[in-house]
């Protein structure tokens, strides 16, 4: 049930954040200056976060953090500024079917990073990884069928032209190598935050202070990139709309919620709701756009459903195994890259609480 529940939290927060990169990319055709705007969300998620994690802890003190956790966390907020910095510049360079496309990748990077890190164990002879691997491998075909392949159309297009999805060629590859440079570091971030909410298990406390590192390294990439003084006065305009739906939605709400799923599930688990984001994109547009659909669509949605189902199969049958022979199940255990790991009752410890 727990399972389900974390799932279902998964979608709801890729259904909240899919409209953004459209959103940015329509404000950044009308002037906006992508550090300006990475510097006002991340001011307004920290403001949200602060206010929060003051509400969270007003009758409890938060867990005191070592050195080696708030290093951890300054390098999330760097990771961050970095990510976001990349992937907007990116999507000004290219459209938001590239950057879809670019971030369908994350699964994969997220996988091979985990195993390397030992965060997840690749032994082909269990069915549980197995499933995780071609499960993993299946999602991301099915996402780039989706996005290079249209196919027949299924449904009439009743806008056929959006100005502002179309993008200058000359600069198409340069803003996929950013894309593919962020997804990467959007991996490693992910990786990064298991290992780190695993030994401080405050999932509000973490991205709050990792917001705080964001404001100040954002502010200061803005003020050395941004030579336009104009660009910091803001307007009733659909750029205020993006600063305070990036803010409260993704810089904190969002995180948050990928931070309990990784101290929950794992990185991995985190990173294959990547691909569903296209199928959920699809849907709103035709819903709510009146996009057309092709048939390369729903080949590449089923073919997402199928590994999506695989890798959550497998992810359950790991922790069916790890509470068998533990008596729990974390998915640490479920991931240890051995069953003899010197630190593994002090994990146990560590994940035994829900913030």
């Amino acid at each position: 049930m727990q399972g389900a529940g974390i799932t279902f939290v998964m979608v709801v927060a890729q259904v909240l954040s899919v409209g953004l990169n459209t959103l940015i990319k329509a404000s950044m055709s009308k002037g906006m200056s992508i550090f300006v705007y990475v510097a006002y969300s991340n001011l307004l998620g920290f403001c949200f976060l602060l206010l929060a994690t003051t509400i969270r802890h007003r009758n409890r003190a938060p867990t005191p953090i070592n050195n080696s956790i708030l290093f951890r966390i300054f390098v999330l907020g760097l990771l961050s500024v970095t990510i976001q910095t990349l992937i907007y510049t990116g999507l000004g360079y290219s459209s938001p079917t590239l950057t879809s496309t670019m971030e369908d990748i994350v699964p994969a990077y997220t996988f091979i990073i985990a195993i390397i890190c030992r965060m997840e164990r690749l032994d082909l002879k269990l069915q549980s990884c197995q499933a995780k691997s071609i499960g993993t491998v299946v999602s991301i075909a099915g996402a780039l069928i989706m996005t290079l392949y249209k196919g027949l159309p299924m449904t009439i297009d009743v806008m056929p032209n959006n100005a502002f999805l179309s993008s200058q060629q000359s600069k198409w590859l340069l803003g996929g190598f950013l894309l593919a440079v962020g997804c990467f570091c959007g991996s490693v971030s992910l990786v990064i935050q298991t290992w780190t909410i695993k030994d401080y298990p405050e999932e509000l406390m973490l991205i709050t202070i990792s917001s705080s590192f964001s404001v100040i390294l954002s502010f200061i990439v803005a003020f050395i990139a941004e030579e336009n003084p104009k660009a910091w006065i803001l307007k009733l305009d659909m750029e205020l709309v993006c600063i305070f739906y990036s803010g409260i939605v993704v810089m904190s709400t969002r995180n948050v919620v990928y931070v309990w799923a990784c101290r929950k599930k794992g990185p991995v688990y985190v990173a294959m709701f990547s691909p569903l984001g296209i199928v959920i994109a699809l849907a709103m547009g035709i819903v709510f756009l009146g996009d057309a659909l092709y048939l390369g669509s729903i080949i590449g949605a089923a073919i997402i459903a199928i590994g999506f189902y695989a890798v959550i199969w497998g992810q359950a049958q790991q922790e069916t195994m790890a509470y068998e022979k533990y008596g729990t199940s974390s998915s640490i255990i479920s991931s240890s890259p051995s069953s003899e790991a010197p630190l593994l009752p002090n994990k146990i410890k560590d994940t035994s609480s829900f913030v």
